[in-house]
């Protein structure tokens, strides 16, 4: 049926579903010339790109992805992070269909609620630590780190201290793409880009052991010096102005980096003597991607605020969201009104599918699963793999993520001059390999979803076995 000039057609559900599924109408050439002629993609050379032609992905079920030429692909990255669930659960998709038939937005100012964001609300209490009772939602990471800024001035304002206004991050850490979330983190790059920066924000050392350490040094005294960063800079600002400390549990795209056992209690302990609030950045760590509900669980340590996102819906839909400690919800509650919100807060569609997923992740017993059987396998296939490789240097992570470190000579902690060439050569050959593993320099990055099974992790790591070796042999080093 086609478009009439005074009346709109309408597809029968059945058809629509049908056209969901049908194969793509364009070629890849056409794709790919569409796509270099109107879209900008995020964090790329649009020219080589545009010259080189983009992979079109047209489909996704389970751990694989299909794109326009037929082609079946292993996510080791579960796409950005994020699709913990995996791909093509109908649950989701149902939960959002419904929904959006139901109730397919409304705000949540103006003293208006709606089932989904309740029902999410109660979940989260449910899963996250027990003094972590109240959540305030928006549509990313990004978002939840913006949102955290003003969550932690509040705070200090509730208890009158105006003069608290600092918050201190990492260099290297990665906390969003807006002016503020790319402010907190310490990526150099970005902030080469960026006009303007928020104030109030410095940064300290990050613990990465492998590329910074000092010869001799332990991974634990490297990882309690590091900590002891904060102290120092705390005291060089003066405690009365120093707000929060913000970072990730392990640093996700800085190239998981996961620092020793004697970091985050010194961390902690800090934090506590002079009176800061500590963020954890559960954006990647968050819904089971070490092998806990939340990645500080797995470090043990206790924060003030947790920002998440990502495995929050699975990414089906955007949703992120700021969890807060009982101590400050409370003052929040208490002490008038808090002026921060989005349209799109608590999107009641995104609720829907959150609630959803995490039912889905809690009663299938997933994130256990990953503690107990496939992540202490997938971790243990790394490292038995690498074992004495030519190029890799360590194997970092723990449940289903894991940092590959490539090395010029892995004995001595030497790495390539040129890393980001070294692994941008890798990741070209997995790609090529119908495997995606990313690259952070000369880190090799795999966070697959965690639905993942040992067959198919004997696929990806051999897939990435192939991938490291073909970088060897380009390089001369096997």
């Amino acid at each position: 049926m086609s478009y009439q000039t005074e009346e709109i057609a309408y597809v029968q559900p059945a058809q629509a579903a049908a056209n969901l599924h049908a194969a793509p109408q364009r070629s890849t050439a056409e794709y790919r010339a569409l796509d270099a002629a109107h879209h900008i993609h995020p964090f790329s050379d649009m020219g080589s790109l545009n010259r080189s032609g983009s992979r079109v992905i047209v489909k996704a079920h389970g751990v694989y992805l299909w794109d326009s030429e037929g082609n079946k692909i292993i996510d080791g990255m579960a796409g950005l992070w994020c699709v913990n669930l995996g791909y093509g659960r109908k649950e989701l998709a149902d939960a959002a269909y419904r929904q959006m038939q139901e109730l397919p937005y409304y705000n949540t100012f103006f003293k208006t609620t709606h089932p989904p964001i309740i029902e999410l609300s109660a979940l989260l209490a449910e899963l996250a630590p027990e003094p972590f009772k109240h959540f305030f939602y928006c549509n990313s990471g990004s978002e939840g780190n913006d949102t955290v800024l003003r969550i932690v001035h509040q705070y200090w304002a509730t208890q009158r201290k105006h003069s608290k206004k600092v918050v201190i991050s990492r260099r290297n850490g990665y906390h969003g793409s807006t002016i503020a979330g790319a402010t907190l983190g310490g990526m150099s790059y970005m902030h080469e880009q960026m006009p303007s920066k928020v104030e109030n924000i410095v940064h300290i050392d990050q613990p990465y052991f492998f590329g910074e350490a000092a010869s001799g040094e332990t991974p634990e005294e490297f990882a309690l010096a590091r900590a002891q960063q904060l102290e120092a800079k705390i005291l060089e600002i003066g405690a009365e102005n120093v707000a929060a400390f913000i970072g990730e549990p392990f640093q996700g795209a800085g190239g998981v980096i996961f620092p020793a056992s004697t970091y985050w209690p010194e961390i902690q302990r800090i934090c506590r003597k002079y009176d800061v609030l500590l963020v954890a950045d559960e954006v990647i760590g968050g819904f089971g991607r070490t092998g806990e509900w939340f990645a500080h669980q797995h470090f043990g340590f206790e924060p003030d605020l947790i920002t998440l996102a990502k495995g929050l819906t699975s990414g089906y839909v955007p949703m992120g969201a700021v969890g807060l400690h009982d101590r400050i919800a409370t003052a929040i509650i208490e002490n008038g009104e808090f002026n921060h919100g989005l349209t799109y807060s608590g999107h009641p569609v995104a609720a829907a599918v959150a609630v959803a997923n995490l039912r889905l992740l809690r009663d299938e017993k997933i994130v256990e699963r990953v503690k107990l059987d496939t992540g202490p396998y997938f971790q243990k296939r790394l490292r038995d793999t690498f074992a004495n490789h030519p190029i890799v240097g360590e194997i970092a992570g723990a449940g289903l993520v894991a940092g590959i470190q490539l090395a010029q000579q892995p004995s001595s902690r030497q790495r390539f001059v040129n890393g980001g060439d070294v692994g941008t050569l890798c990741r070209d050959f997995c790609f090529n390999g119908h495997l995606i593993m990313r690259a952070t320099g000369d880190r090799m990055l795999l966070s697959p979803p965690l639905v993942i099974s040992r067959q198919e992790i004997d696929e990806m790591v051999a897939k990435a076995k192939k991938a490291v070796d073909a970088t060897a042999q380009q390089l001369g080093m096997l």
